[in-house]
This record gives C-alpha cells, structure tokens and sequence, in this order.
C-alpha cells in the first residue's frame, strides 16, 4: 500500500449538490478499489492562476489515501471522462511527505477548534 495524495480542480458552474455528488463519487471509487482514505480537505473556490477552459476559477478538493499503486491508472482515467474535472494531480508521498502532511492536518484542527 502506498500513500497518495490527488489534488483535483471542479468546473466552477456547478452547484454545491453536484459538487458534494462527485466529490462523493470518486470517494467511494478509491475505497471500492481499496483505499483507506487518511483525509479529505475542501479548499473552496478559488482563483486560477491561468484561465482553463476558459474558467477563471475553481473548486479545489485534496484526497489523501493509501491504496495499492494499480488503483491511480483506472482513478486518473475516470477524472479524465469526467468533464466536471478541470485539472487533477496524483502524487506519491514519500516518508518526509507523509509527516509534512499530519503537522498541516494538525494545524488545520487547531485553527479550527480556536475558531469554534
């Protein structure tokens, strides 16, 4: 099992009810192929940086999970019949990855319990 992380940018033009359905839909596709999701984060809408299909902005969504490596092909294949998806981004964490990422989740549970 490998750790991966997916960063993947939603058109802007969809409802929250379709976005919170896709989100939804390849969830349950990385835990049907086996996957233990480690977290979740919506980032929101955001600005691009450069316009994609002439979009402006996005919905950014970040998965980070450990699956065998077979399951990132058929993942990246779906985001790629998938015209709701503008941009994605798998990458493999190594062991320094891996710990970078818990102190950013634990940053992100005290910000938001000093929120609360």
């Amino acid at each position: 099992m490998n750790h991966y992380e997916t960063v993947f940018i939603l058109n802007p033009v969809l409802s929250d009810d379709q976005i919170k359905e896709t989100v939804k839909k390849y969830e349950d596709f990385l835990v049907s192929k086996g996957a233990k999701m480690v977290s979740k984060e919506d980032w929101g809408l955001k600005k691009l940086a450069y316009p994609i299909q002439n979009k402006k902005s996005g919905f950014y969504h970040l998965f980070e999970y450990t699956v065998a490596g077979e399951v990132i092909e058929p993942l990246e294949v779906e985001f790629r019949r998938d015209e709701r998806f503008m941009r994605y981004l798998t990458v493999k964490l190594d062991k320094h990855a891996i710990s970078w990422a818990e102190r950013r989740r634990e940053k992100l549970k005290v910000k938001a319990k000093a929120k609360a």
